[in-house]
């Protein structure tokens, strides 16, 4: 029976407020104030990201791509025939067409809040892997996650692309790291997207393109608070901020408010001063020595760090310790 994944149902008082709701009231009402960046991507959050994805100034993809292509076959050299993939925030699942080429996979996982992406990405898969088994979950990756019936003697590889490990601060992703191991098993590996430490300039600009989707996509959280909370909120009245925290290593994105004004959602109002914000996201950029060393901390040895040309973008093989 191949492997298949659950997610662990939340307890009962969890259910008063959506996920969603309780988050926005918890960091509307923090000091500063913050919404985790999960949230994003909702259906319109998702095509939006995919549309920068695209953008001439979001090297990310293209930089992991081309990682991809020239050496899928080297990181998945150990892998032995009829393993389980398991991704984590799948999307479209683009980047994963290059590693369920190699013919090693029977079963394949991918995870993502999005029913709109999963069911998208499972028929195009379907239709180019007719004979992988795709088992989609719809689920919050960093939540509890069990596996569920058994995978013979190959170990679970997961794929964790695009650099999101960024967007969590060090201890936390640490903590993911643990999770992930304890899913994956003593001989599970991980194949993972990091950004790398670089200009300034350049990466402001990934994070703040000239055609405006990064904007688009910053505020579109505000628009589906609206749409799926019925909050009273101007739009027009935020602006999409993107700044490069030298001290901590990481891009900041944030909605800053334009006037005076007021949130209403959920029952509760927010009063906003002129220029005060709300930071959206972060996303924290490493040296291969230095993630590394993170990984280590979470159980998890580098047995395979491949860059591109210019080093912008490292993707990593991890194996548990």
């Amino acid at each position: 029976m191949p492997v298949s994944l659950s997610a662990v149902p939340p307890h009962p008082e969890d259910c008063r407020l959506s996920e969603f709701a309780a988050a926005v009231l918890e960091g509307l009402s923090s000091s500063p104030r913050a919404l985790p960046c999960r949230f994003f991507y909702d259906a319109r959050g998702s095509e939006l990201f995919e549309a920068i994805t695209r953008l001439p100034e979001y090297y990310l993809t293209r930089a992991e791509t081309a990682i991809l292509e020239g050496g899928a076959e080297d990181l998945l050299a150990s892998v032995e025939p009829g393993a389980t993939l398991i991704e984590f925030g799948s999307g479209s699942s683009r980047k994963t067409e290059l590693l369920l080429g190699s013919g090693r996979f029977a079963v394949y996982t991918p995870i993502d809040v999005s029913s709109t992406a999963l069911a998208d990405a499972a028929a195009r898969l379907r239709r180019r892997f007719p004979a992988l088994a795709i088992t989609p979950l719809v689920a919050d990756f960093t939540a509890d996650l069990r596996l569920t019936g058994a995978c013979g003697t190959a170990p679970a590889v997961g794929f964790f692309p695009g650099s999101t490990i960024g967007n969590f601060n060090p201890w936390d992703a640490r903590a993911l790291l643990r999770r992930m191991g304890a899913l994956l098993g003593p001989d599970g590996r991980l194949v993972i997207g990091v950004d790398l430490r670089k200009d300034r300039e350049r990466l402001i600009a990934a994070y703040n393109d000239a055609a405006g989707v990064t904007a688009a996509f910053n505020l579109n959280l505000l628009a589906r608070m609206r749409r799926d909370l019925d909050a009273r909120v101007d739009l027009d009245a935020f602006a999409h901020r993107t700044l490069y925290n030298e001290t901590l290593g990481r891009i900041e994105m944030h909605l800053v408010s334009l006037a005076p004004q007021r949130i209403d959602v959920a029952g509760q109002s927010f009063a906003f001063a002129a220029g005060e914000t709300i930071h959206t996201e972060s996303s924290y950029k490493h040296t291969p020595e230095g993630f590394a060393a993170l990984a280590a901390a979470a159980g998890w040895r580098t047995r395979r760090i491949l860059t591109d040309d210019e080093k912008l973008f490292a993707v990593m093989l991890l194996e548990t310790d």
